[in-house]
Protein backbone atom coordinates (compact mmCIF):
# COMPACT_ATOMS: atom_id res chain seq x y z
CA UNK A 1 0.00 0.00 0.00
CA UNK A 2 1.42 3.42 -0.95
CA UNK A 3 2.03 6.08 1.68
CA UNK A 4 -0.81 8.15 0.20
CA UNK A 5 -3.29 5.33 0.68
CA UNK A 6 -1.94 4.72 4.16
CA UNK A 7 -2.84 8.34 4.95
CA UNK A 8 -6.32 7.79 3.54
CA UNK A 9 -6.75 4.70 5.70
CA UNK A 10 -5.63 6.66 8.77
CA UNK A 11 -8.07 9.42 7.94
CA UNK A 12 -10.82 6.84 7.74
CA UNK A 13 -9.97 5.65 11.23
CA UNK A 14 -9.96 9.23 12.50
CA UNK A 15 -13.37 10.16 11.14
CA UNK A 16 -14.83 6.88 12.38
CA UNK A 17 -14.26 8.04 15.94
CA UNK A 18 -15.99 11.21 17.17
CA UNK A 19 -13.28 11.57 19.80
CA UNK A 20 -10.75 12.13 17.02
CA UNK A 21 -12.56 15.20 15.70
CA UNK A 22 -11.52 18.55 17.12
CA UNK A 23 -13.90 20.01 19.71
CA UNK A 24 -15.84 23.20 19.21
CA UNK A 25 -13.60 26.10 20.29
CA UNK A 26 -14.63 28.96 22.56
CA UNK A 27 -13.10 31.36 20.01
CA UNK A 28 -15.15 29.88 17.18
CA UNK A 29 -15.32 33.21 15.32
CA UNK A 30 -17.16 33.53 12.00
CA UNK A 31 -14.93 33.35 8.94
CA UNK A 32 -14.48 36.93 7.75
CA UNK A 33 -14.84 38.30 4.23
CA UNK A 34 -11.09 38.92 4.20
CA UNK A 35 -10.37 35.30 5.16
CA UNK A 36 -12.68 34.07 2.39
CA UNK A 37 -10.98 36.36 -0.11
CA UNK A 38 -7.64 35.00 1.03
CA UNK A 39 -8.81 31.42 0.56
CA UNK A 40 -9.96 32.12 -2.99
CA UNK A 41 -6.78 34.05 -3.80
CA UNK A 42 -4.46 31.42 -2.29
CA UNK A 43 -1.50 31.33 -4.74
CA UNK A 44 -1.08 27.57 -4.26
CA UNK A 45 -4.42 26.83 -5.95
CA UNK A 46 -4.15 25.03 -9.28
CA UNK A 47 -4.73 27.16 -12.42
CA UNK A 48 -7.34 24.65 -13.60
CA UNK A 49 -9.34 25.25 -10.43
CA UNK A 50 -9.03 29.03 -10.69
CA UNK A 51 -10.46 28.82 -14.20
CA UNK A 52 -13.72 27.50 -12.71
CA UNK A 53 -14.18 30.37 -10.26
CA UNK A 54 -16.11 32.70 -12.57
CA UNK A 55 -18.90 30.17 -12.99
CA UNK A 56 -18.87 28.84 -9.44
CA UNK A 57 -18.49 32.09 -7.45
CA UNK A 58 -16.69 30.41 -4.52
CA UNK A 59 -16.37 33.66 -2.56
CA UNK A 60 -20.15 34.04 -2.52
CA UNK A 61 -20.78 30.38 -1.71
CA UNK A 62 -18.22 30.29 1.10
CA UNK A 63 -19.81 33.38 2.64
CA UNK A 64 -23.21 31.74 2.30
CA UNK A 65 -21.93 28.67 4.18
CA UNK A 66 -21.47 30.71 7.38
CA UNK A 67 -18.32 28.86 8.36
CA UNK A 68 -16.43 29.51 11.58
CA UNK A 69 -12.74 29.34 12.31
CA UNK A 70 -11.87 25.95 13.75
CA UNK A 71 -14.84 24.21 12.12
CA UNK A 72 -14.63 20.52 11.33
CA UNK A 73 -16.11 20.17 7.85
CA UNK A 74 -16.92 17.23 5.59
CA UNK A 75 -16.52 18.10 1.90
CA UNK A 76 -18.91 15.46 0.57
CA UNK A 77 -17.95 14.35 -2.94
CA UNK A 78 -14.72 16.34 -2.87
CA UNK A 79 -13.57 15.35 -6.36
CA UNK A 80 -10.02 16.64 -6.76
CA UNK A 81 -10.27 19.16 -3.94
CA UNK A 82 -11.65 22.26 -5.66
CA UNK A 83 -13.54 23.33 -2.54
CA UNK A 84 -11.53 21.32 -0.01
CA UNK A 85 -8.50 23.60 -0.22
CA UNK A 86 -10.56 26.78 0.10
CA UNK A 87 -12.53 25.32 2.99
CA UNK A 88 -9.23 24.39 4.66
CA UNK A 89 -7.95 27.95 4.36
CA UNK A 90 -11.27 29.37 5.56
CA UNK A 91 -11.54 27.29 8.75
CA UNK A 92 -7.87 27.86 9.50
CA UNK A 93 -5.17 25.66 11.06
CA UNK A 94 -7.36 24.71 14.03
CA UNK A 95 -10.05 23.38 11.71
CA UNK A 96 -10.21 20.14 9.75
CA UNK A 97 -11.64 19.33 6.33
CA UNK A 98 -12.49 15.71 5.62
CA UNK A 99 -12.49 15.24 1.85
CA UNK A 100 -15.06 12.51 1.26
CA UNK A 101 -15.11 10.45 -1.92
CA UNK A 102 -15.23 7.03 -3.55
CA UNK A 103 -11.92 5.17 -3.29
CA UNK A 104 -11.90 3.92 -6.88
CA UNK A 105 -12.11 7.53 -8.10
CA UNK A 106 -9.22 8.90 -6.01
CA UNK A 107 -6.74 10.81 -8.19
CA UNK A 108 -3.46 10.90 -6.29
CA UNK A 109 -1.77 13.17 -8.85
CA UNK A 110 -4.52 15.78 -8.62
CA UNK A 111 -4.56 15.67 -4.82
CA UNK A 112 -0.78 15.88 -4.35
CA UNK A 113 -0.45 19.70 -4.64
CA UNK A 114 -3.58 20.27 -2.56
CA UNK A 115 -2.33 18.13 0.31
CA UNK A 116 1.18 19.54 0.07
CA UNK A 117 -0.13 22.98 1.00
CA UNK A 118 -2.93 22.10 3.42
CA UNK A 119 -2.05 20.08 6.50
CA UNK A 120 -5.61 20.24 7.79
CA UNK A 121 -7.18 18.26 4.92
CA UNK A 122 -7.86 14.59 5.61
CA UNK A 123 -8.73 12.59 2.45
CA UNK A 124 -11.34 9.95 3.21
CA UNK A 125 -11.85 7.94 0.04
CA UNK A 126 -13.61 4.65 0.74
CA UNK A 127 -15.96 2.30 -1.16
CA UNK A 128 -19.25 4.07 -1.83
CA UNK A 129 -21.13 1.68 0.45
CA UNK A 130 -18.85 2.70 3.34
CA UNK A 131 -19.31 6.48 3.12
CA UNK A 132 -20.55 7.27 6.60
CA UNK A 133 -19.84 10.06 9.08
CA UNK A 134 -19.26 9.57 12.79
CA UNK A 135 -21.86 10.84 15.31
CA UNK A 136 -21.38 14.37 16.70
CA UNK A 137 -18.08 14.77 14.83
CA UNK A 138 -18.76 17.72 12.50
CA UNK A 139 -19.69 21.38 12.48
CA UNK A 140 -20.60 21.49 8.78
CA UNK A 141 -21.15 19.36 5.68
CA UNK A 142 -20.50 20.93 2.28
CA UNK A 143 -22.01 19.18 -0.76
CA UNK A 144 -21.11 20.91 -4.03
CA UNK A 145 -22.78 19.43 -7.14
CA UNK A 146 -23.03 16.11 -5.32
CA UNK A 147 -26.46 15.84 -3.72
CA UNK A 148 -28.08 14.61 -6.94
CA UNK A 149 -25.57 11.75 -6.96
CA UNK A 150 -27.21 10.32 -3.85
CA UNK A 151 -30.01 9.37 -6.26
CA UNK A 152 -27.62 8.17 -8.98
CA UNK A 153 -25.97 4.77 -9.27
CA UNK A 154 -23.28 3.58 -11.64
CA UNK A 155 -21.26 0.39 -11.71
CA UNK A 156 -18.76 2.09 -14.03
CA UNK A 157 -18.08 4.95 -11.61
CA UNK A 158 -18.53 2.85 -8.46
CA UNK A 159 -21.60 4.70 -7.14
CA UNK A 160 -23.92 2.30 -5.30
CA UNK A 161 -27.68 2.53 -5.01
CA UNK A 162 -28.22 4.56 -1.85
CA UNK A 163 -31.01 4.96 0.67
CA UNK A 164 -31.14 8.77 0.65
CA UNK A 165 -33.15 8.99 3.87
CA UNK A 166 -30.52 6.83 5.60
CA UNK A 167 -27.72 9.09 4.31
CA UNK A 168 -29.47 12.17 5.69
CA UNK A 169 -30.10 10.48 9.03
CA UNK A 170 -26.35 9.84 9.15
CA UNK A 171 -25.60 13.48 8.31
CA UNK A 172 -28.02 14.68 10.99
CA UNK A 173 -26.37 12.45 13.59
CA UNK A 174 -22.88 13.48 12.46
CA UNK A 175 -23.49 17.17 13.08
CA UNK A 176 -23.23 18.82 16.45
CA UNK A 177 -26.33 20.80 17.49
CA UNK A 178 -26.43 23.95 15.39
CA UNK A 179 -24.33 22.31 12.66
CA UNK A 180 -24.93 23.23 9.03
CA UNK A 181 -25.30 21.49 5.68
CA UNK A 182 -24.73 23.47 2.50
CA UNK A 183 -26.09 21.99 -0.73
CA UNK A 184 -25.21 23.51 -4.11
CA UNK A 185 -26.54 21.67 -7.12
CA UNK A 186 -27.83 21.74 -10.69
CA UNK A 187 -31.57 22.51 -10.74
CA UNK A 188 -34.11 20.17 -12.36
CA UNK A 189 -37.75 20.81 -13.14
CA UNK A 190 -39.15 17.84 -11.22
CA UNK A 191 -39.90 14.19 -11.85
CA UNK A 192 -38.56 11.03 -10.29
CA UNK A 193 -35.23 12.03 -8.69
CA UNK A 194 -33.46 8.85 -9.72
CA UNK A 195 -34.50 9.30 -13.33
CA UNK A 196 -33.58 12.99 -13.26
CA UNK A 197 -30.18 12.27 -11.74
CA UNK A 198 -29.48 9.49 -14.24
CA UNK A 199 -30.59 11.42 -17.31
CA UNK A 200 -29.52 15.00 -16.50
CA UNK A 201 -27.37 14.90 -13.31
CA UNK A 202 -29.78 17.40 -11.76
CA UNK A 203 -32.12 17.52 -8.77
CA UNK A 204 -35.39 19.36 -8.13
CA UNK A 205 -34.84 21.96 -5.35
CA UNK A 206 -38.24 21.04 -3.90
CA UNK A 207 -37.04 17.45 -3.49
CA UNK A 208 -33.99 18.64 -1.54
CA UNK A 209 -36.10 20.76 0.81
CA UNK A 210 -38.46 17.84 1.43
CA UNK A 211 -35.63 15.37 2.02
CA UNK A 212 -33.97 17.58 4.62
CA UNK A 213 -37.22 18.45 6.37
CA UNK A 214 -38.02 14.75 6.68
CA UNK A 215 -34.60 14.18 8.29
CA UNK A 216 -35.22 16.87 10.92
CA UNK A 217 -33.20 19.73 9.43
CA UNK A 218 -34.41 23.33 9.30
CA UNK A 219 -33.93 25.40 6.14
CA UNK A 220 -31.81 28.36 7.23
CA UNK A 221 -31.22 30.17 3.94
CA UNK A 222 -31.17 30.04 0.16
CA UNK A 223 -29.04 31.82 -2.42
CA UNK A 224 -29.93 32.65 -6.02
CA UNK A 225 -26.41 33.81 -6.87
CA UNK A 226 -25.93 30.89 -9.28
CA UNK A 227 -29.41 31.04 -10.81
CA UNK A 228 -29.48 31.15 -14.60
CA UNK A 229 -32.65 32.05 -16.47
CA UNK A 230 -31.12 30.91 -19.78
CA UNK A 231 -30.78 27.28 -18.67
CA UNK A 232 -33.96 25.35 -19.64
CA UNK A 233 -32.97 22.53 -17.23
CA UNK A 234 -33.59 20.02 -20.04
CA UNK A 235 -30.00 19.20 -20.95
CA UNK A 236 -27.48 16.97 -19.22
CA UNK A 237 -25.07 19.19 -17.29
CA UNK A 238 -22.11 17.95 -19.36
CA UNK A 239 -23.61 19.28 -22.58
CA UNK A 240 -21.15 21.91 -23.91
CA UNK A 241 -24.07 24.32 -24.39
CA UNK A 242 -24.69 24.52 -20.64
CA UNK A 243 -21.60 23.07 -18.95
CA UNK A 244 -20.33 25.50 -16.35
CA UNK A 245 -23.40 27.69 -16.84
CA UNK A 246 -26.26 25.58 -15.50
CA UNK A 247 -29.03 26.93 -13.33
CA UNK A 248 -27.86 26.09 -9.80
CA UNK A 249 -29.36 26.59 -6.37
CA UNK A 250 -27.77 26.85 -2.94
CA UNK A 251 -29.43 25.93 0.34
CA UNK A 252 -28.23 26.00 3.93
CA UNK A 253 -29.80 23.69 6.49
CA UNK A 254 -29.29 23.60 10.26
CA UNK A 255 -29.53 20.84 12.81
CA UNK A 256 -31.65 22.41 15.59
CA UNK A 257 -29.94 23.11 18.90
CA UNK A 258 -32.53 20.93 20.66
Amino acid sequence: MSSRYVSIALAALAVASPAAAKPLHDDHAPVSAAQIAGAVADPTREPANRALDAGRMPDVMLAFAKLRRGDVVADWGAGSGYYSEMLADAVGPRGIVYAIGVAANYDAKAWAPVLAHHDNIRPLYVPGEAESLAPASLDAIFAHLEYHDLYWSSAKYHYPVRDVDAVLRNWFAALRPGGRVVVIDHAATGGDPRETADKFHRIDPARVRADFARAGFVLDGESTALHREDDPRTAVVFDPKVRGHTDRFAMRFIKPQR
